[in-house]
């Protein structure tokens, strides 16, 4: 076990700089923070190291093996929160590396930018059994800090790819996948639909939705009728409700 104990330390830097896009696409690697999302790392083998505060205590249900561990003070466990009470724990992690496509459901998420919604769906995928989330251009970086806390873990259960959409579309039609897009206009209801047994779903960007240009690919699109009031439902939420229905 190692100890760090100021805050200019070179390694330190380096963990503050996963914080940002831009170091977490050139090194491969992120930075998780609290109990749960370290223990989810650590299950899935996708952990480099641990950062703990130098008083608190390691829970002795957690597999190390030779995971690195390093110690620090309260005040680089500040400096790496972005959380307003931290746990004082922290993990860098490896990005996911699979290209694995094999599956019969995939959730295509299509430009979403809330970070809140992204990680949402893609914990609400892991849990409705989606075998593959795939994020295309224009969405939040998967690996925001924001995004990992809403998906509490689901990171480490699937795999969760960055992909081009329209390409993803047309390789899952050609396999004989059907692919339902999200829309409010040309649209059926989706109980309309009889669940497929094997699927993908597109959903859209909170303000414009799925793009037209994947919308006329796709085998049908879909829209949940509303019976309030409501304009819209948060794409989060839709896409949960379409995920269990398709599932059957």
């Amino acid at each position: 076990m190692k100890h760090i104990h100021s805050s200019s330390n070179p390694k330190v830097k380096q963990w503050k700089k996963l914080l940002t896009k831009k170091e977490r696409d050139k090194t491969g690697l992120f930075l998780v923070e609290g109990f749960h999302l370290v223990e989810e790392a650590l299950k899935a083998g996708r952990l480099e190291e641990i950062i703990v505060q130098e008083d608190i205590e390691l829970p002795s249900s957690f597999d190390y093996g030779a995971t690195s561990i390093t110690t620090v003070p309260a005040d680089i466990i500040k400096l790496l929160a972005e959380t307003d009470t931290p746990q004082g724990i922290f993990a860098v992690c490896h990005q996911e590396k699979s290209s694995r496509t094999e599956g019969t459901s995939y959730l295509l998420i299509d430009a979403v930018q809330d970070p809140g919604n992204l990680g949402t769906m893609i914990r609400t995928a892991d849990a409705a059994g989606v075998d593959v989330v795939v994020i295309g251009n224009g969405s939040v970086d998967m690996y925001n800090s924001k995004v990992l806390r809403s998906a509490q873990g689901s990171h480490f259960h699937l795999p969760v790819i960055k992909g081009d959409i329209s390409a993803w579309t047309s390789d899952l039609l050609d396999r004989g996948i059907p692919v339902y897009g999200t829309a409010l206009e040309n649209a059926e209801p989706f109980h309309q639909i009889q669940s497929p047994g094997s699927y993908a779903l597109i959903v859209g960007n909170e303000g414009n939705g799925v793009s037209k240009e994947l919308l006329s690919k796709t085998t049908a699109n879909l829209f949940i009728p509303i019976h309030g009031k409501s304009e819209s439902l948060n794409v989060a939420v839709a896409a949960g409700i379409l995920l269990y229905y398709l599932r059957g």
